[in-house]
C-alpha cells in the first residue's frame, strides 16, 4: 500500500524517526513522550508489552539495542490514526545478535502530538 497523501505524513514520519532515535539511545524521557499510556507493543516472538515494560525493556543495561535502521517505510493516515509500515534492523546490545524484522505501527495525534499506540512485529528469513 503506498503512502497517503494527507500532509500529515512528514509529521508522523518525524515522530517514527524520534522514535527510532529514542530507542536505539535508550532516552527513556523520549519514550516516555512518544508513547501512548495505553500502548500494546507487540514484539515477534509474540510477547506483549504496556508503555511501562516497553520503557524499561529498552532502559536496561543489557537490554535494548545498540543501533536501529528503518527501511521501506510507508505511512498512511486516516484522520487521527497513521498506519506506518517499516523494515527494522535493529542490533541487541547484550549478545549482539541482529534482528531482522517487518513491522505495523499504529500512531494516535493529540494536540498535533503523534504518539505509539501499536505495534506488531514478524520476524523476516
Amino acid at each position: 500500500m503506498p503512502s497517503t497523501n494527507t500532509g500529515k505524513e512528514g509529521a508522523v514520519s518525524a515522530a517514527v524517526e524520534s522514535m527510532r532515535k529514542a530507542m536505539a539511545e535508550s532516552d527513556k524521557a523520549s519514550l516516555e513522550k512518544l508513547a501512548e499510556e495505553q500502548l500494546l507493543y507487540s514484539h515477534s516472538s509474540g510477547r506483549v508489552e504496556n508503555k511501562a515494560e516497553f520503557i524499561a525493556t529498552l532502559v536496561g543495561q543489557k537490554s535494548g539495542f545498540s543501533a536501529i535502521s528503518l527501511s521501506d517505510q510507508t505511512v498512511n493516515v486516516v484522520e487521527d490514526i497513521a498506519l506506518v509500515r517499516h523494515k527494522f534492523i535493529g542490533t541487541r546490545k547484550g549478545d549482539g545478535n541482529k534482528m531482522n524484522l517487518a513491522v505495523l505501527t499504529v500512531w494516535r495525534e493529540r494536540g498535533g502530538q503523534w504518539r505509539l499506540l501499536a505495534r506488531q512485529a514478524a520476524k523476516v528469513e
